[in-house]
C-alpha cells in the first residue's frame, strides 16, 4: 500500500502499511493526525493529536510540536488580534509610541469614557456636539464607545473634541 493511502485494512491484518510513514506492519492503530483519521504504526503513534492533549495535561513538557502547543499559539495569536481590535492604548502609554507609522494619533486608555463624561458635564447631547463641531453623530458615538479607530474617525475630530471639551485624548 502506498504512503498516505486511505487503506482498506482495519489495522490488524498482515501486510498493512502505516498511512503516515508507509512502513509495513501488522500492528496499526487509529490516530488523528492534523485532523485526519489515519492508521499508523507504533513509531508514528506519538503524532496522534488526541493522545497529546492527555499527555500534555498530565505534566509532560511542551516541546513545541504537540497539539497543545499549536492551540496555545493559536490562542496567543487570537489574543493579539483581540488586543488590536479592542482599541486599548495602555501598552502604548507604558512602552512609548511611534507616530511615524500611524495614520491616526494614539488615544489614551479610556478615551471614550472621558469624552462622554466631559460632554455630559458640558450639558451637551451627542446631536448638539456633532452640530457644533460639524461632525457626524455616529463618529462622536464611536469615540464615546471607544471604537474610534475601528470606525475610522479622523484625528481632526479627536483634536476638535479635545479642544471643545477640554480633555486629553491623544497620547503625546
Amino acid at each position: 500500500m502506498p504512503k498516505y493511502s486511505t487503506g482498506s485494512g482495519g489495522g490488524g491484518g498482515d501486510g498493512d502499511s502505516c498511512e503516515l510513514c508507509g512502513r509495513s506492519t501488522g500492528n496499526l492503530r487509529r490516530a488523528n493526525v492534523a485532523g485526519a483519521e489515519l492508521l499508523v504504526c507504533a513509531d508514528c503513534a506519538p503524532h496522534d493529536d488526541t493522545r497529546k492533549t492527555t499527555s500534555a495535561s498530565s505534566g509532560s513538557p511542551d516541546d513545541g510540536s504537540s497539539g497543545t502547543s499549536r492551540r496555545k499559539r493559536a490562542a496567543q495569536q487570537q489574543a493579539r488580534m483581540y488586543d488590536q481590535a479592542s482599541g486599548d492604548a495602555s501598552h502604548w502609554e507604558q512602552e512609548g509610541t511611534d507616530y511615524e507609522g500611524d495614520q491616526l494619533p494614539y488615544l489614551v486608555s479610556g478615551y471614550g469614557d472621558r469624552v462622554e463624561a466631559a460632554r455630559q458635564e458640558a450639558g451637551l447631547t451627542i446631536e448638539e456636539l456633532a452640530a457644533e463641531l460639524d461632525a457626524e453623530e455616529s463618529d462622536i458615538d464611536a469615540v464615546e464607545q471607544g471604537r474610534a479607530t475601528r470606525a475610522g474617525v479622523g484625528g481632526s475630530l479627536v483634536r476638535a473634541l479635545e479642544d471643545r471639551l477640554d480633555v486629553d485624548l491623544i497620547d503625546e
